[in-house]
């Protein structure tokens, strides 16, 4: 039972989504060094939905027919948000310490807001026979190794940026990317 569950988490909640494509672009945006303070924010949001699905919580908060539209609304302007951040970043080289990189407040909204983290968080845990408390062990440590890794993947694809038009480009796409994942979360 724990071996299915660690595969399902890592190709559900591993799988690309808003949370994991913007941790990725971060990094190849910011660097490994300056994307720290956010990708922990994802990974404390992302533990915290895990246990508000485990306890409930969405359930009744989604139960709520007015809440539900203004968690969508909020949750779609942040990513757009950081989706054009991301878009505009400077390349590495010519990194402007005038620009922030996102914060670890950035990271824990997006990973409060994303649409994905909770369907997928959901099915995962629903999906084993273990108790919950040790599930909510296994998929938090899966949290930290999936943003690790995609965090890691994508300071390594940086490090290949330091032409200013390349980083243009895969900037704008991995925005959009992030764009296209939260639309395909959303339907």
């Amino acid at each position: 039972m724990l071996l299915s569950l660690l595969v399902a988490s890592l190709l559900v909640m591993g799988s690309p989504g808003p949370s994991t494509i913007s941790v990725t672009a971060v990094g190849a945006a910011f660097g490994l060094r300056r994307s720290i303070a956010y990708t922990s924010g994802l990974i404390a949001g992302t533990v915290l939905v895990l246990l508000a699905v485990a306890t409930g919580v969405v359930a009744m908060l989604l139960a709520l027919p007015r809440i539900a539209p203004v968690l969508l609304v909020a949750s779609v302007g942040y990513i757009l948000y950081l989706a054009f951040r991301i878009a505009t970043a400077p390349p590495l080289a010519m990194h402007d310490a005038s620009r922030d990189a996102p914060s670890f407040g950035g990271g824990l909204l997006l990973a409060l807001a994303n649409p994905k983290a909770y369907v997928a968080i959901a099915a995962v845990f629903t999906g084993s026979g273990l108790p919950a408390s040790v599930k909510i062990v296994v998929l938090a440590g899966m949290v930290v190794l999936i943003h690790g890794a995609w965090l890691a993947a994508g300071t390594a694809f940086g490090r290949v940026l330091r032409d200013p038009m390349w980083s243009r480009r895969v900037n704008v796409w991995l925005a959009a990317a992030l764009v296209a994942v939260t639309v395909y979360s959303l339907t």
